[in-house]
């Protein structure tokens, strides 16, 4: 969980390092701002964490534009290349956020259930204003931490525990 309009870039960084030190198979995206203007407005590309494909997350409408430049169409091309990656027994899934199309019941709302549906542990950040929804749609089936990097890092801890190297016997006499 997160504040509103403070999304845990660090945080989601964080756990797919983790996951990638620990020689885990991942899947889903991981969320990389593009502050492409002196007004600092920002714009999204997902990665796509099995292949490292980018996708532009929203569309260009132009300076004067108002609402939602949400590329569905873009959002639904990451959910395809998402599932596929599904495919591949991961043990993880992560994804950015359960935004507002993900409380609406769209977006990529359908991967949780189906990492759930095979035993893949999900990590997903929810913003303050969609944890409602998020919670509907749960139905008590999550664990929730703040974004202090230390609490998913336990948890990854005691998901995948790391292998501790034993030391050699010493030879007998």
């Amino acid at each position: 969980m997160y504040a509103n309009e403070a999304y845990p870039q660090s945080t989601f960084e964080r756990i797919v390092e983790n996951c990638r030190r620990r020689g885990l198979r991942m899947a889903g995206v991981l969320q990389h701002p593009v502050c492409s203007d002196t007004a600092g407005h920002c714009d999204v590309v997902l990665e796509e964490l099995t292949t490292g494909v980018r996708t532009d997350l929203f569309e260009d409408r132009g300076s004067g534009a108002r609402g939602c430049r949400l590329d569905v169409a873009a959002l639904a091309e990451v959910n395809g290349q998402v599932a596929r990656s599904l495919d591949s027994d991961p043990e993880i899934l992560i994804l950015n956020k359960f935004g507002k199309v993900e409380a609406e019941g769209r977006g990529l709302l359908d991967l949780v259930a189906i990492a759930v549906d095979r035993g893949i542990l999900v990590v997903i950040g929810v913003p303050i204003r969609n944890l409602k929804a998020w919670r509907n749609f749960a139905g008590g089936m999550s664990v929730e931490f703040s974004s202090d990097p230390s609490e998913v890092a336990d948890w990854l801890n005691r998901s995948f525990p790391v292998a501790v190297a034993q030391s050699p016997e010493p030879a007998s006499c």
